[in-house]
């Protein structure tokens, strides 16, 4: 069973989570304009941040994914 248990682990390990915090992103604001991405866990304070780089208010999507990934 060496082979086959191997392979099972390997593709359970490949849909495990990935031990990050209990709290799950619900998407990113963007800046369209300069390609600037922050993650909703990673903004402080009510709203929509500005932009990093230019400044203008960033836009919030939602993720599509079952990963919980907002890319």
């Amino acid at each position: 069973m060496g082979l086959f248990g191997t392979l099972v682990e390997t593709l359970a390990a490949s849909t495990s989570t990935t031990g990050r915090n209990a709290e799950e992103s619900e998407g990113a604001y963007w800046c369209h304009d300069c390609s600037e991405r922050a993650l909703d866990l990673n903004v402080e304070g009510e709203g929509p941040p500005a932009c990093p780089s230019c400044g203008e208010e960033m836009e919030f999507e939602r993720s599509t994914s079952s990963t919980g990934c907002a890319c």
